[in-house]
């Protein structure tokens, strides 16, 4: 992780004509390296033990046989000016990381006494250079703090401080001066890295006094009673869903304009390795006669059920009934729900 520190480097002159001196680090930088990191990243305090073991363990792995790569500036005195480490591991190959390397930028630090003289920037292109360039790393990830971000995207790197990434395939490239475009990978590579996700479309209904009504599923006993709904097919937009699943799984035909209640989102699992996201309408209320002429599939459901809210609660699972208690209420209150733990592995 780091929390780079020189973040007024980003901001700081270029001197094209003087280049600070950059080199390879070696397995005797370790303790410098990790001092760097402790007194300029790290939020807590260390003591000079663990500092000792951490360069311990940190030197061998700078050795040419080793996953460490790091570039430092060394600074009269005896003093390191500024540093960048990142460490190496195997993945498994994908159109972003084709050669199966990537790398995390583990520290990237400069001594207060040297910033704003671009030292930041030098370390870690010639890191990112030298990952690229000659270890065949095209995959490379970085925790940051929020005032580092620009220094990375100048690198290429985007996303969330938590986690920025960035694909260099073929010839490293030096850091863009700033306001020049962004080299885009190709479509198909880029769609690779991007969130994956299945999509439903749900219609809420209520009878006349503002019951819910809901479906026994045949299928699925972790989800045992349902809302009126389903998966959404391949070229559908998600109102077109839920009438569409409305028609065949009650014989109902809703009509617009769609009026949206709730939307639901999951995180992936075991059981499923996608995201998912929800859209909850509202269906309206129905009469004793349209609730009594509902035709069920019977590969679906075998049962149509009309309960106040709160008899559904010993009927479902706790979390099925908090995302019902949240469509119902943002009927009655007229503003829309967001349930945002519908995740896979859960039930």
């Amino acid at each position: 992780m780091t929390a780079d520190t020189s973040s007024t480097d980003a901001t700081g002159p270029r001197d094209a004509a003087v280049r600070p001196p950059v080199r390879a680090a070696t397995p005797a930088d370790a303790g410098a390296i990790i001092r760097m990191r402790c007194e300029y990243v790290l939020s807590e305090s260390v003591n000079e033990e663990w500092i000792r073991r951490c360069a311990e363990e940190l030197a061998p792995r700078l050795a040419p046989e080793g996953d460490g790569r790091a570039f430092v500036i060394d600074a009269p005195g005896g003093v390191t000016a500024a540093c960048a480490l990142g460490l190496i591991h195997a993945v498994l190959p994908s159109p972003a990381c084709p050669r199966g390397l990537a790398a995390r930028v583990q520290v990237v630090a400069t001594h207060p006494d040297y910033r704003r003289r671009g030292y930041a920037r030098a370390v870690l292109s010639a890191l990112l250079d030298h990952l690229s360039g000659v270890e065949d790393v095209t995959l490379f990830e970085v925790s940051s703090s929020v005032e580092a971000m620009s220094l990375y995207r100048e690198f290429g790197f985007d996303g969330s401080p938590e986690l920025m990434r960035m694909t260099r395939l073929g010839e490293p490239s030096a850091a863009r001066p700033a306001g020049e475009a962004t080299a885009w990978m190709p479509l198909e590579q880029y769609a690779e890295t991007v969130l994956k996700a299945t999509a439903f479309a749900c219609v809420f209904f209520t009878d006349e006094e503002d019951r819910p009504l809901q479906l026994h599923s045949v299928y699925s006993p972790a989800h045992p009673w349902q809302l009126v709904g389903g998966t959404m097919d391949k070229g559908e937009r998600p109102w077109d869903t839920a009438a569409r699943e409305c028609r065949e799984e009650t014989g109902l035909t809703v009509t617009g304009p769609p009026r949206l209640l709730a939307t639901v989102y999951g995180l992936p699992g075991a059981r499923w390795p996608c995201s998912t996201i929800g859209m909850i309408f509202d269906g309206g209320r129905l009469t004793p006669e349209q609730i009594r002429g509902i035709t069920l599939s019977p590969r679906e459901h075998d049962e149509v059920r009309v309960l106040p809210l709160a008899e559904w609660r010993t009927l479902m699972p706790e979390r099925d009934f908090e995302r019902l208690s949240a469509v119902a209420e943002a009927r009655r209150t007229g503003r829309a729900a967001y349930f945002g733990t519908w995740d896979w592995g859960n039930e």
